[in-house]
């Protein structure tokens, strides 16, 4: 019977149709170039060169290619009519054929013709079957092919499916681009666009990280009458927290909600996850609020992932806080929770409160401590090098049955190293290696950055060596710590040596090491070094901080360049770098070298009005500026603006450092307005003004200082007199 269905379909029998091969000749040369746009069909002409010209009539309807398709057909229609007839879905099929000898344009003329006769269920059945081949897998012309004769059939639904399967093809290849592009040329053709099928090109562009191309589409919903909707915003937002792109995934979730639509549980565990993790816990605090008010119930997750972000910023006490919230809306805190509080504390120096919390999981009857509890627990010990309590964490965990890992071994030995005890430190690399866990990059960092800091020098490259036996390389932090080391003894040769072997063998600087070289050489003053460093940064899109600024700051003003100074300082808006006391006072310094003195003020003031607390050198040195040039007033103008306690300290560093320069008459007119805020005279800076009055015959002034400070019960000592 069906040999009989065959030979009807190419043309014997009374019907005499034309042939689905003839068909699809006509349909090839008729439709196909005006499917591609000339921009797509040079794109794909690049990429696959088995589109860049239709079907050859003589290769397709040759007598023995036309026996084969007819063939495979048949022998599609018996495995069909026998595994899946009257199934919803295309079934599994079992052809025993040979791939090598079957071509690509006789895959599409089966395709095609089996939907023209067979109908859509069978013409799937033999694509799946084809695309389960690497051969045919990446051949685009044979999902158009699909597609079109199912749209040719009415059947818009699997005409999407054929698509999706494109997509999740071609994206295992880089070609993602092509196949979405190829989507959008399909409309001309009859497919039918909707979100689902775009929001499977969102989808699969964010998971591959092309967040650039997913945002092209996402523009281009809106031209064709496509309404995005919470998916097509939740790919967006996926897509640049797993970037740790925060800036445009917080765009993309303001957006999503001014659209009132709403994440669902697990975005919101990426968000703040990812938002935590860049340095932006208030942001994902309110975004988790934001959710809530939303009418999302945050759960057990969210709830862990928050607290654990806070603890990690620092923010203990509002960790519990939402503790508090989550047990109140019956979630109960799980042994994830408890650690990330833990681990919170710990942090904070708190490491009694965190024991405490942490004996409450081992007495708890539901959650009991796992290793990365334990973990925690001892890394906060071994941080206040508290070893006998982290020794003890570390039996406990044994008789607990609970085998320590290759964490918490190199925790302990970080702990031990900085304590100087390396004897204990080789013990456990080698209960490591008989636990069956090797030491790893981590475990020799921490050894090796013990060694040098306790200056074991020769015996760190020792270690060094040993782990490139044992198949460990050294890593960017293996070279950091020895950069940072050369920096501190001042050798430029060895650092720079270092850092063009690290670049040598592949590894990519961070802008921490950055910031150590370009800090290490405006030290020494050789500031083009440092510029070379700065602008190399930021040309391989590494983005300098406030640390990376300030000590260019520094630098420039060392050297005596403050033109140079305040660029690099204007310059800190650039990325998002905002100066602090420390920033502003390196530039207030150098301006008082330059002499400019009105300026320096202007910024000084500006650091108060910003809320920042200028330091006590940049207090001193603008004040003492002012009173060379007998400028009282503005001298203590400026001092005014501090509350009374730095006040008082600034004056009296101020009129110790004016004695010491023999400027006691400014000196005295401070004394005198200290005593005006504070009758508890300073006994040190009350014997370096005596002095400096009496070795500058300057006896008026202790005089009148001794008549106010008999009314105060204090009496000024006269120095003791010399040998001579």
């Amino acid at each position: 019977m069906v040999s009989c269905l065959l030979l009807k379909s190419h043309g014997v029998g009374p019907r005499q149709k034309p042939s689905a091969i003839s068909v699809l000749h006509s349909l090839f040369y008729t439709s196909l170039h005006s499917l591609l746009s000339p921009k797509t069909l040079c794109s794909c002409a690049q990429n696959d060169y088995l589109l860049t010209s239709p079907i050859s009539s003589s290769s397709s309807s040759s007598p023995s290619s036309q026996s084969l398709v007819r063939t495979i057909c048949s022998l599609v229609f018996e495995s069909y009519y026998q595994h899946g007839h009257g199934r919803q879905s295309p079934p599994k099929l079992n052809l025993k054929l040979d791939t090598d000898s079957l071509t690509h344009e006789q895959a599409t003329t089966i395709v095609a013709s089996l939907a023209d006769e067979g109908g859509s269920m069978v013409a799937l059945s033999f694509f799946y079957w084809a695309i389960g081949f690497p051969k045919f897998r990446h051949f685009m012309r044979l999902y158009i092919v699909c597609a079109m004769s199912l749209i040719g059939n009415g059947n818009l639904e699997r005409a999407h499916e054929v698509m999706q399967c494109m997509l999740g093809s071609f994206a295992e290849i880089g070609r993602l681009k092509e196949a979405g592009d190829m989507i959008l040329e399909m409309q001309n053709q009859g497919l039918m666009l909707t979100t689902h099928i775009l929001n499977s090109v969102l989808r699969i562009a964010c998971e591959i990280d092309s967040v650039e191309y997913a945002e092209e589409t996402f523009e281009e919903m809106s031209h064709r009458g496509v309404s995005p909707d919470s998916c097509s915003y939740r790919s967006m937002v996926v897509g640049y927290c797993r970037s740790a792109r925060i800036l445009e995934a917080e765009r993309w979730l303001s957006e999503m909600l001014d659209k009132g639509f709403v994440v669902d549980n697990a975005t919101l565990t990426l968000v703040v996850t990812t938002f935590c993790k860049e340095g932006s816990a208030n942001r994902a605090f309110w975004f988790f609020n934001k959710m809530n008010e939303m009418g999302l119930r945050p759960n057990l997750i969210n709830y862990t992932s928050l607290i654990h972000g806070l603890c990690k910023r620092g923010s203990v006490k509002k960790a519990f806080e939402m503790l508090e919230e989550m047990v109140s809306k019956g979630w109960k805190p799980n042994v994830f929770t408890h650690t990330a509080l833990i681990d919170g504390l710990c942090k904070k120096g708190w490491t009694e409160k965190a024991f405490r919390l942490f004996l409450k999981l081992v007495r708890s009857n539901n959650y009991k401590p796992n290793i990365h509890t334990y973990t925690t627990m001892i890394s906060g010990y071994c941080r206040e090098q508290k070893m006998n309590r982290a020794e003890m964490l570390l039996g406990k965990m044994i008789e607990q049955g609970l085998v320590p890992n290759t964490t918490t071994y190199t925790t302990l030995i970080d702990g031990h190293c900085k304590a100087g005890n390396f004897e204990r430190a080789y013990q456990l690399m080698d209960s490591m290696r008989i636990g069956g866990f090797s030491p790893n990059t981590y475990t020799y960092n921490a050894v090796i950055d013990g060694l040098l800091k306790k200056g074991r020098i020769p015996e760190a490259y020792k270690l060094i060596k040993k782990a490139s036996r044992d198949g460990v390389r050294s890593d960017r932090v293996t070279y950091t710590i020895l950069i940072s080391e050369h920096c501190k003894k001042g050798e430029s040769r060895g650092t720079l040596m270092l850092f063009n072997k690290m670049v040598k063998v592949g590894l990519h600087p961070d802008m921490h090491l950055y910031t150590t070289l370009i800090a290490f050489f405006c030290r020494q003053k050789r500031m083009k070094e440092s510029e070379i460093f700065f602008e190399d940064a930021i040309r391989l899109g590494l983005v300098p901080t406030k640390e990376t600024y300030t000590s260019m700051i520094c630098g420039y003003c060392r050297d005596g360049n403050i033109a140079l100074a305040t660029k690099y300082f204007r310059r800190m808006a650039d990325h998002g770098c905002a100066p602090d006391s420390i920033t502003y006072g390196a530039l207030i310094s150098g301006l008082c070298k330059a002499a400019k003195l009105d300026e320096a003020r202007r910024l000084y003031d500006a650091t108060i009005d910003k809320g920042l607390s200028p330091c006590e050198v940049t207090r001193v040195t603008l004040a003492y500026e002012y009173c060379k040039r007998e400028n009282f007033s503005t001298a203590m103008a400026i001092l005014e603006r501090l509350d009374k306690r730095l006040w008082i300290r600034t004056v009296n560093t101020l009129i110790r450092k004016l004695c010491n320069d023999k400027k006691v008459g400014m000196a005295a007119l401070f004394f005198h307005k200290l005593m005006d805020k504070d009758h508890n005279v300073d006994r040190v800076t009350l014997a370096a003004f005596t002095t400096a009055c009496y070795e500058s015959n300057k006896y008026a002034l202790v005089s009148d200082l001794s008549e106010r400070l008999g009314k105060t019960g204090l009496a000024i000592q006269a120095p003791e007199a010399g040998p001579f």
